[in-house]
């Protein structure tokens, strides 16, 4: 099942990957992320990916677990590559009822856009799946992100948890009475009600505990010149050997690209 604290497991599982300095991997991420948006190979897209699945078993992470995570989020963004075959001008290569037609152009962009977005996706996913949250933030802090952003960040991480722990409670309790949301026994309008007394709960119960958190953090000096606290890691030789990897091929790849045009 693919939820807040399955994922936060992963990426607490050991291996080289997982030992990585943060930085590193962010770093890294984003070098991935920014070249798999530039490129318009298809086969230079589907290198990357395998790279990223090879990185993902390297680090002792469910393959399937991958992919599930990926289908999740795919949806979004899918539908935007999916509507590039009907509005894109182009060659027609094929007319739907009601005169929509499919055409080259659109296919071969919506079909790039697909890979693109796979592999940005998958990007996202081995960096969370081999870092920390807490370690994340911490990271980011360390290469120049706000102090304000990155407070307000490391404060709605604690808050998932809480919500996530609370919904379930919620949840649990409405099993003990019977109530599915999906029973069609009941009427759809009662089982609205219900979804939107659960809303309703987690408002005040999120509400309740966000004074009380304030009220504590108050009473251990917080102020508006409080920061966070990151422990001093050097980078050492492995991180470096892990950004060389990223580097060497991202250049490796353009590079035998731009003399395949030539």
């Amino acid at each position: 099942m693919v939820n807040i604290s399955s994922i936060e497991m992963e990426s607490g599982k050991t291996s080289i990957l997982h030992s990585l300095d943060g930085r590193i991997k962010i770093i890294s991420s984003i070098l991935i992320i920014v070249y798999v948006v530039y490129t318009t190979d298809l086969i230079i897209l589907s290198i990357m990916e395998i790279y990223l699945l090879a990185l993902i078993l390297m680090s002792h992470i469910s393959l399937g677990y991958t992919l599930k995570r990926i289908a999740l989020i795919l949806p979004f963004g899918g539908v935007i590559a999916l509507l590039q075959l009907f509005i894109r001008e182009g060659t027609v290569i094929y007319t739907l009822p009601m005169g929509i037609t499919l055409t080259q152009q659109g296919l071969d962009f919506g079909l790039l856009l697909l890979f693109r977005i796979v592999v940005c996706i998958t990007a996202v996913v081995f960096l969370s799946s081999v870092t920390p949250m807490q370690d994340l933030i911490n990271s980011a802090r360390k290469l120049g992100v706000p102090r304000e952003f990155s407070m307000l960040l490391s404060l709605t991480l604690r808050y998932l948890f809480f919500f996530y722990e609370e919904l379930k409670k919620i949840r649990n309790a409405q099993k003990t009475r019977c109530f599915d949301i999906r029973n069609r026994r009941t009427t759809y309008m009662w089982r609205l009600k219900k979804v939107g007394e659960t809303i309703g709960m987690m408002f005040l119960r999120s509400y309740e505990q966000g004074e009380k958190v304030y009220f504590s953090m108050l009473s251990r000096g917080y102020s508006d010149n409080s920061n966070l606290y990151a422990g001093d890691k050097k980078l050492n030789i492995k991180d470096f050997i892990f950004i060389s990897i990223t580097l060497s091929l991202i250049i490796g790849l353009e590079t035998s690209h731009y003399f395949s045009i030539v």
